[in-house]
């Protein structure tokens, strides 16, 4: 394993763990998607130019596309929730009282 494939399977591992472990406010999460995505639009953007792949290369700006899509919807639910519930807590948060 190179130590470029082992920076950005490492990034990707601690934003998972952040996501998963570290869940108290909706900020956070949406920070932890983040690095998520962008460890994997670097990894994905050095391998379409490490191997010269002419298909692969626009699968990068096709992610990125999406991430930019995930954090507006993100930060609009942040506003939504921050809006109806008066704080960003994921415990205030209840699906059944919508």
């Amino acid at each position: 394993m190179t130590p470029t494939h082992f920076s950005f399977t490492s990034a990707f591992i601690l934003g998972l763990m952040g996501l998963a472990f570290h869940r108290t406010h909706l900020l956070s999460t949406l920070l932890c998607l983040e690095g998520m995505m962008l460890s994997l639009f670097i990894a994905l953007s050095l391998w379409s130019l490490q191997l010269n792949v002419i298909p692969f290369s626009t699968t990068p700006m096709i992610l990125l596309a999406f991430s930019a899509c995930e954090a507006s919807t993100g930060l609009a639910l942040l506003v939504a929730t921050a809006r109806t519930h008066g704080t960003d807590h994921l415990q205030s948060l209840n699906l059944l009282q919508c």
